[in-house]
């Protein structure tokens, strides 16, 4: 069996294999196992990727350099330095996609070979080998929708923002097509934790009031979901649904038009509830409620819990109806108070079954822009606010907006995406996988 293009089946010529499939993928499935089809395939994906070589190598020399300037030119016809960037993104991505496959090719010309040799030589038919190649293909061909969707609707935002954080692009010298835009290195992360005093400051006290705003929030909303639950499954009011309908309504109602109308509620000079207060005698001179930097925080979690507590109040009656009667009964007959079959019972088995939503509520605050810039705005204003653009009351992702969409400052407004997604992602994933329930496989 040491004709050309015959293997021997004992296992020796396996490293020829894989540097036949190397040199060229398919090359091994057309010369070593006569899989034409195969080999086509994967040699057909290989031409088409040498056919777009120089458009690949424009791309990455464009994402490279990012333009160069030309004001002789209109502004439309200069060079985008955001287009190269997208479209240098995007081609990585291609190209990690193409050597991915070249690795499995690769992979399948190893396993051909196993299966060669354990069938003593025997070439697979190519209505066997097209047959496997479908089977194992549906699961990939199924999924290929929706790995693209996560590939180039969410990986690639991601990427971009990363590179973003690296360059110059912000108002007003470094805003494409007028002007390019250059690579600076860590430049922005040196300026905005510590390069800049003011810079510095702004993020210091925004990433503190965002922790504090999460947790608050998180906290807030929970416990008081929890009470409102343990208040209606426990109480004998026979009109227990009207107020579960009643209480239910703030997080039915969308919260951009609950947050409106708190606004306007709580104005300090024409909101209705202190023109109120003052016309009932209560007070002389109106409270500042949106406008005290003190103040305004304790306002946007107490709005907050208003809004929230709902579905953490709906969580927890389903937990508690779900436990069983028997439970409650034996606790009853060994003499338990109402408060110890709460903390003993009830409040365990609630935890257990909510704790990933709770982890999950805290990452949702940390980014829960409505609740804060449909109420304050982000204001009052604070000492850094001239500079930085940042309120009193802003939390990093409408700190993000304002950086965006009112300054044009993109580099830093990247840079804290960057930072919220490092440190939030891993904290959540770490958060999650030491709870009971993941951990036993139970939500």
């Amino acid at each position: 069996m040491s004709t050309v293009g015959i293997l021997a089946s004992d296992g020796s010529n396996r490293q020829k294999v894989v540097l036949t499939a190397t040199l060229f993928m398919g090359l091994a499935h057309i010369i070593y196992f006569r899989q034409y089809l195969k080999g086509a395939i994967y040699a057909l994906l290989e031409v088409i990727f040498i056919i777009f070589i120089p458009t690949i190598v424009r791309r990455i020399s464009s994402l490279i350099i990012l333009g160069e300037p030309q004001p002789d030119l209109p502004i439309m016809q200069r060079d985008n330095s955001m287009f190269m960037l997208i479209d240098g993104v995007i081609t990585i991505i291609i190209i990690a996609i193409f050597f991915v496959i070249y690795y499995l090719s690769v992979k399948d010309a190893t396993h051909e070979y196993h299966d060669y040799c354990i069938n003593h030589g025997e070439y697979k038919s190519n209505r066997s080998s097209f047959a496997n190649l479908l089977g194992k293909a549906f699961p990939v061909v199924g999924l290929a929708p929706s790995i693209g969707l996560v590939v180039f609707f969410v990986l690639v935002p991601l990427l971009f923002s990363a590179a973003v954080a690296f360059t110059n692009y912000a108002s007003p010298g470094h805003i494409p097509p007028g002007n390019t835009v250059d690579w600076v290195g860590s430049e922005n992360f040196t300026s905005l934790f510590g390069g800049s005093s003011e810079w510095t400051s702004a993020f210091i006290r925004v990433a503190i009031w965002t922790l504090t705003w999460a947790t608050a929030a998180t906290v807030t909303c929970y416990f008081g979901g929890l009470l409102m639950a343990v208040v209606l499954h426990e109480s004998k009011i026979l009109i227990k649904p009207f107020f579960r309908t009643i209480f239910i309504l703030p997080y039915a109602v969308p919260a951009v038009v609950s947050m409106l109308v708190w606004q306007n509620l709580l104005n300090g000079t024409f909101g209705i509830i202190n023109r109120t207060l003052i016309e009932i005698g209560v007070m002389s001179t109106p409270i500042p409620w949106l406008s005290d930097a003190s103040l305004v925080k304790f306002v946007v979690v107490a709005i907050n819990l208003w809004a929230g507590f709902p579905y953490f109040m709906l969580l927890s009656m389903g937990t508690m109806t779900a436990i069983s009667a028997d439970v409650y009964e034996a606790a009853k007959i060994d003499g338990a108070s109402k408060f110890q079959v709460f903390r003993r019972i009830s409040l365990p088995l609630v935890l257990y079954q909510t704790m990933p939503l709770i982890i999950m509520s805290f990452t949702h605050n940390v980014n829960n822009f409505g609740a804060i810039f449909f109420l304050t705005g982000g204001g009052p204003t604070a000492a850094d606010s001239t500079t930085s653009g940042a309120g009193a009351t802003d939390i990093l992702v409408t700190w993000i907006y304002k950086l965006t969409i009112n300054l044009q400052q993109y580099k830093y407004a990247a840079v804290i995406a960057v930072l919220i997604f490092v440190v939030l992602a891993p904290f959540a994933i770490w958060n999650f996988s030491r709870t009971k329930s993941y951990r036993e496989g139970e939500l």
